[in-house]
């Protein structure tokens, strides 16, 4: 068992501007396609559980500011990650999709915090500099939202990035939703954001349900940031496996491989 770790100071991006950053992570969701009845985050990837590995990215990032949102089974959840950590948590009432579930969030974090960056526990592999390479992308650009994307060859499955002609966001497009021109885009969404405090508050509250899963989507801030003419960007993740999300045992089992032969380095 790993010592636990006791809440901290977090860190402070932006130079000397003192700019404290939080962490949400996604971890509601049931996981139906795993075939279990094991909550999708607590299956385990080279000996700990999803929702740990991710935990243990938010809480070397923005240390004490870390909000856990969970959902199903969320007392099962709720006891794994406070085994290994001290951080906050949500309860998403109704599954009604990622906006919904940081919306939940919100009123847990501190004050302090200006800018949140959004992690998603199905995603085992992320590393904390990745994360901190994205919030320092985000302060340094004076962005308002900062989606963390990737280059993959198999797009199917992913939320695709739409850029215009200068290669400004415009929307996150989801492969329920996406045109059959949109699913050849290469570059999609991790599913991982920065995001100015009181835009995402402001945007949270205009967010509807009018797509073909009928849920409040988190890529739908960026077609608001765009109609509100706010400041966006897209940084493009080095190494596409960090971002591996799992949502079947298949792609569990790779991130259990890819995690063993990184721990092996």
């Amino acid at each position: 068992m790993r010592p636990l770790s006791f809440r901290g100071e977090s860190r402070r991006f932006g130079m000397a501007l003192g700019i404290e950053v939080g962490v949400v992570v996604l971890a509601a969701g049931k996981g139906t396609r795993m075939k279990s009845d094991r909550a999708k985050v607590l299956h385990p990837v080279n000996g700990q559980s999803m929702i740990i590995h991710v935990v243990d990215c938010a809480v070397k990032v923005s240390g004490s500011n870390v909000v856990v949102v969970v959902g199903h089974q969320a007392e099962q959840v709720k006891a794994e990650v406070a085994r290994a950590y001290q951080v906050a948590f949500a309860v998403q009432k109704s599954l009604l999709g990622t906006g919904d579930a940081v919306k939940a969030a919100i009123p847990h974090l501190a004050k302090a915090v200006g800018h949140v960056v959004v992690l998603c526990g199905d995603v085992p592999l992320i590393r904390a500099k990745t994360v901190e390479k994205l919030v320092d992308f985000h302060l340094n650009n004076e962005n308002r939202l900062t989606a963390l994307a990737v280059k993959v060859d198999e797009p199917a499955g992913y939320g695709r990035m739409i850029l215009d002609a200068q290669s400004k966001l415009m929307s996150i497009c989801e492969e329920a939703d996406a045109s059959m021109e949109e699913k050849k885009i290469s570059l999609v969404n991790s599913g991982i954001y920065c995001i100015e405090r009181q835009f995402l508050i402001s945007a949270l509250n205009r967010l509807n349900r009018d797509n073909a899963q009928n849920e409040y989507y988190l890529t739908d801030l960026v077609k608001i940031g765009a109609a509100d003419g706010v400041k966006m960007g897209v940084l493009t993740a080095e190494d596409p496996r960090e971002v591996l999300g799992v949502n079947t045992l298949v792609q569990l089992k790779k991130a259990d491989v890819l995690c063993r032969e990184r721990a092996d380095v």
